[in-house]
């Protein structure tokens, strides 16, 4: 087990030794107050675009569901005839240079896991910098847009946003309530009063403070020839190699369960790298992994090497809410001065 995956465990799971990084973690909650109330006060160098901007973003380190609900937003601002962008810091991406204009044909290794997936799902405008703000610039020179989505820029203090969508992974919440190093949180508890929105991923319901949203399994899709085939393709008790390189495993493999399946898991870091040699299992069974991890994979995909396809479903209530705001943004947009 790794560092990273013993700090996890600690931090949702709880140890006493926790107790001997409070001090690091004091200084940590100065340095992100710190840097929050700068932008408050309009300080430093921030980008405002010409456009609305929203951001979806989490304050805990982990996988919550984000890249799912990007994929909402883009089709349900796209039905009420929007032409929406969206920005990326491209985690571990290595492109020639930034900003970077990922397309479908590009690889996980110039562009990223995560914006890769989103463009090949979508065919979304999308550029990646770790730079937010000059990332959104090159999106408005490139082509008009209405609308700008930034992919985990919560702590992006250096963008200006009109909208704060927070994912809380629903199982886990915010761990031992510490901030990083002595918890998972990258910003204090009470920063979830001042977002626009608080989203559940894994709720049954929306609560007064907050709105409930499920990761829908829908399809299996074939890596080598793309095919996609129902979930009736793997019958209830198939037994399968399960792959999952994302924020949070064990949510993976607990929705193959959810499908009667018996997956033998494979659980690896997010974002990790793959070669053919490193996921040559035994015994000889189907390779199932989810969407991220596959984008990585095709290059060297076996036959029987599939991945499944989810989608994000959020409450009637919080789609009422998100275009009551829309509304509201778009036409104040309207009022601006082009830059």
């Amino acid at each position: 087990m790794s560092i990273a995956e013993r700090m996890l465990q600690a931090w949702y799971r709880g140890h006493p030794w926790l107790i001997l990084l409070r001090p690091l973690e004091w200084l940590y909650r100065w340095v992100v107050g710190r840097r929050r109330r700068a932008f408050l006060a309009g300080q430093g160098d921030i980008y405002r675009a010409p456009v609305p901007v929203i951001v979806v973003g989490n304050i805990t380190l982990g996988g919550t569901g984000k890249t799912p609900l990007i994929l909402w937003l883009i089709e349900h601002c796209r039905k009420r005839g929007l032409r929406v962008g969206v920005v990326s810091r491209g985690y571990g991406a290595q492109p020639p240079d930034f900003p970077w204009r990922v397309l479908a044909q590009h690889t996980a290794a110039s562009s990223g896991d995560e914006p890769l997936l989103i463009v090949q799902r979508t065919g979304v405008p999308l550029m990646i910098d770790p730079d937010r703000g000059r990332a959104v610039r090159a999106l408005l020179d490139s082509e008009p847009l209405d609308l700008i989505l930034s992919d985990d820029g919560l702590q992006h203090y250096r963008l200006a946003r009109d909208l704060e969508l927070v994912l809380v992974d629903a199982a886990r919440g915010l761990g031992n309530g510490h901030c990083l190093p002595a918890g998972p949180l990258r910003e204090p508890a009470e920063r979830l009063q001042s977002v626009d929105a608080v989203l559940y991923n894994g709720a049954v319901s929306d609560t007064p403070s907050s709105y409930a949203m499920q990761l829908q399994p829908v399809t299996l899709v074939n890596l080598l020839s793309g095919q996609r085939v129902a979930l009736s393709h793997f019958p209830a008790g198939q037994a399968m190699h399960a792959l999952a390189g994302i924020g949070n495993p064990q949510r993976f493999f607990n929705t193959l369960e959810g499908l009667n399946w018996r997956p033998l898991v494979h659980a690896f870091a997010d974002h990790a790298h793959y070669t053919a040699e490193l996921l040559r299992f035994e015994p000889a069974l189907p390779l199932l992994m989810t969407e991220k991890d596959a984008v990585k994979c095709r290059a060297f995909a076996q036959p029987d090497w599939w991945y499944l396809a989810v989608d994000a479903q959020l409450s009637p209530a919080f789609e009422a809410w998100l275009d009551g705001r829309l509304q509201c943004l778009l036409a104040d947009s309207a009022k601006l001065p082009a830059e």
